[in-house]
C-alpha cells in the first residue's frame, strides 16, 4: 500500500554485504537477535532469519501493515522465530522491560519523521543492545540528522534517495 516505503532490494542486498564484509563491522547475522523497528512489512527482518538470525522483533504501529506481516510469517512458517508487535515505538520501549538485547537493531522511519531520534535516546537509556552491537538506519539522502551524543557512526552510504547509517551507541 501507499502507506508503506519498502527497502529496495539492491538497497537491502548492499546493507547484507556491508555486514558481512566490512572490517568496521564485527556483528555478525549468524545466530543473532534482531529488533527490526518501523518494520511495515518486514522485508529487512525476513532476510535477517534466511540469513541465519535466530530471531525478530518486529515493532510496526499501523494494524493492517501488521497483519499482512503475520500472514506472511504464517505462510512461510516462521512464526516461531518471530515476535510482531503492534504498537507505536514509544509504548513499546517504554512499557518493556527487557531481558534480551540486541544484536542488530534496524530502525526504517518515514523520510518525514525525525522523532525516531527519541527512540534512539531510550533505546539507549534503556540498554536493549549488546554490548557488541549494531545500529542500521534507513533515511532520506537529504536528511541531516544529529546523532552526538546518541550515535558513532561507523559507515555511510547514498543509493539513490536512500542513505544508510551504519552505527553503535555511543559510550
Amino acid at each position: 500500500s501507499k502507506s508503506t516505503r519498502p527497502l529496495k532490494d539492491s538497497v537491502k542486498e548492499n546493507i547484507f554485504n556491508i555486514i558481512n564484509h566490512s572490517n568496521l563491522i564485527d556483528v555478525g547475522l549468524e545466530k543473532s537477535a534482531i529488533l527490526d523497528l518501523y518494520s511495515g512489512i518486514g522485508s529487512f527482518g525476513l532476510e535477517c532469519l534466511s540469513r541465519g538470525a535466530n530471531e525478530i522483533v518486529f515493532v510496526e504501529r499501523d494494524k493492517s501493515i501488521a497483519k499482512t506481516l503475520y500472514k506472511n510469517l504464517l505462510a512461510l512458517s516462521i512464526k516461531n522465530k518471530t515476535t510482531i508487535v503492534n504498537e507505536d515505538i514509544i509504548v513499546f520501549l517504554n512499557k518493556k522491560k527487557f531481558i534480551k538485547k540486541f544484536d542488530i537493531l534496524f530502525l526504517d522511519p518515514p523520510f518525514a519523521n525525525s522523532n525516531f531520534l527519541e527512540d534512539l535516546k531510550l533505546i539507549k537509556q534503556e540498554k536493549i543492545y549488546k554490548t557488541n552491537h549494531l545500529v542500521v538506519i534507513h533515511r532520506e539522502k537529504k536528511s541531516f540528522d544529529n546523532f552526538k551524543d546518541i550515535l558513532n557512526p561507523l559507515l555511510i552510504r547514498e543509493y539513490g534517495r536512500s542513505k544508510i547509517i551504519f552505527a553503535k551507541f555511543s559510550t
